[in-house]
C-alpha cells in the first residue's frame, strides 16, 4: 500500500467495505503502520477494499 507523506499528519482514517454487512466504515489510528496493517485485514476477498487518508493537523489546534 503507498502512503503519501508530503505533510505532517496526526492520524490516519481507514475507510473500507465491511463485506460482512455491506456497509462502508471508517477507522482512525495514530500511525500510518497501524492504519496499513488494519487496511490490509479488511481485504479478505475480491469485493474488498480500503483507503487510507493521512488527516492533518488543523493550525489552530496546533500546540504553541
Amino acid at each position: 500500500m503507498e502512503t503519501n507523506q508530503c505533510f505532517e499528519a496526526t492520524s490516519f482514517d481507514v475507510t473500507y467495505l465491511d463485506t460482512e454487512c455491506g456497509r462502508i466504515r471508517t477507522e482512525r489510528f495514530a500511525e500510518a503502520a497501524e492504519a496499513e496493517r488494519f487496511a490490509d485485514r479488511r481485504i479478505v476477498d475480491e469485493d474488498g477494499w480500503a483507503v487510507i487518508d493521512a488527516v492533518p493537523l488543523r493550525r489552530d489546534r496546533q500546540a504553541a
